[in-house]
């Protein structure tokens, strides 16, 4: 009781600005709980909003907690945007169904005391603390009032909740009849952090598309960091920093900079990090086989596997200087799937040697063995596979959640 008593005070006198601090400040008090890792304004593999941007426009979006706390607070980010972004107001939420919000649950949110805002380009931002208590595996609602046109929006393209749009200001609205339009992308919302006892025991699943949850059920919530959070009970963060067709080594403008580009904010940057689980590498072996007409995978040159090996050792190497456990895991089968060569799986077989057996890593979640199929361990075992031989389905993950030993995070 007096815990909570003091929890409460706690989320009061942090949510009335009596303690406002800036991005960099006063991280010992705050944990990651929700992640998403940012990326240039593109259409990528399917329309969304981020190209053309808002105006006059409120964006509703739907983010599992992975930890709870005793206050909330949201970071936002103008990464790649094209000019300043100016908020016009934004409230966080417990989820209802939808687009709607629980009653009495809806808190504004504040920057530096004010209700608007104005994010440089290339800035990041983080509100005021909100004081909403968070319970561990919720669905919280973060809403953004964008009253003029921001031009290219920040954005995360392949989310995995249903992100609403409505005209107008709509930001305190419970209900959902406003937000008429929806897409699968996260725009400027780059992470949800959480105040209570401090804590250094986050995990970041650092990955492309099958760690971003391509092909998992949309709002479902079954992509593999999602179901390690389930695994771990709410009791330590989950982070998904996963980009679909992210590559360790060559930037793309529509799948992401390159692993060791993104590296720093989308692990080292987060607050309360204590390991990272490396899941990289099909992509640079399976877009190296394409012609190069492609200007979404450009550049694409044949990449070895020593090159590869490399890029790997190099994130080893900066987490280890941020005291950071790092987990290799080894990379899937794909044979199949529309960019497999045997060329291409001699690299892949090279690289998972190397992962299995240098001793880089400090641990090894096998995914390789574990979702291979026994009758052809080139391919991806059938009940785990989502269709396209590549990505696996919701079963596939839980599976991946499985595998990993808990006691190496």
């Amino acid at each position: 009781m007096v815990r909570r008593a003091l929890g409460v005070f706690l989320a009061v006198v942090l949510g009335l600005g009596l303690v406002a601090p800036p991005a960099s400040a006063n991280q010992g008090l705050w944990t990651a709980t929700w992640a998403a890792a940012t990326q240039r304004p593109t259409a990528g593999f399917g329309p969304n909003w981020s190209e053309k941007g808002f105006d006059d426009q409120t964006v509703r979006q739907v983010v599992r907690t992975s930890v709870g706390g005793v206050s909330a607070r949201v970071r936002l980010s103008n990464l790649f945007g094209a000019k300043p972004l100016r908020i016009k107001g934004a409230t966080i939420a417990r989820t209802s169904e939808g687009a709607a919000v629980r009653p009495g649950s809806v808190r504004p949110l504040t920057f530096r005391l004010s209700r608007s805002v104005e994010i440089p380009v290339g800035g990041e931002l983080v509100s005021d603390p909100a004081p909403l208590l968070v319970a561990p595996l919720e669905r919280l609602t973060v809403t953004l009032y964008l009253a003029e046109p921001t031009g290219p929006a920040t954005a995360h393209v392949f989310g995995t909740t249903t992100t609403y749009r409505a005209s107008g200001d709509h930001v305190a609205d419970l209900g959902a009849s406003a937000f008429t339009e929806k897409t699968t992308s996260w725009f400027y919302l780059s992470g949800v952090e959480v105040a209570g006892a401090p804590r250094r025991d986050g995990v970041v699943t650092f990955g492309d598309s099958i760690t971003d949850g391509a092909a998992a059920t949309i709002d479902g919530f079954s992509t593999y960091p999602d179901e390690l959070a389930e695994r771990l009970g709410g009791r330590r963060p989950v982070l998904n920093t996963g980009i679909g067709g992210n590559r360790v080594l060559n930037d793309s403008t529509c799948l992401g900079e390159r692993a060791g580009k993104r590296f720093q904010r989308d692990v080292l940057d987060r607050p309360g990090v204590r390991s990272v689980i490396v899941l990289e590498g099909i992509n640079d072996i399976g877009m190296s086989e394409f012609p190069g007409e492609e200007p979404c995978v450009l550049p694409n040159p044949r990449v070895s596997a020593a090159e590869l090996i490399a890029g790997h050792h190099e994130l080893v190497k900066r987490a280890h200087a941020k005291g950071i456990r790092v987990i290799g895991a080894t990379i899937l089968p794909f044979k199949g799937a529309g960019y497999f060569t045997e060329r291409g799986e001699a690299v892949r077989d090279e690289v998972n040697t190397w992962i299995r057996t240098s001793g880089v890593y400090d641990a090894v979640l096998d995914l390789d063995r574990v979702m291979a199929d026994p009758a052809d361990p080139d391919s991806l075992r059938p009940a785990y596979d989502s269709g396209d031989r590549l990505h696996p389905n919701d079963t596939g993950y839980r599976a991946m959640a499985a595998a990993v030993d808990l006691t190496t995070l």
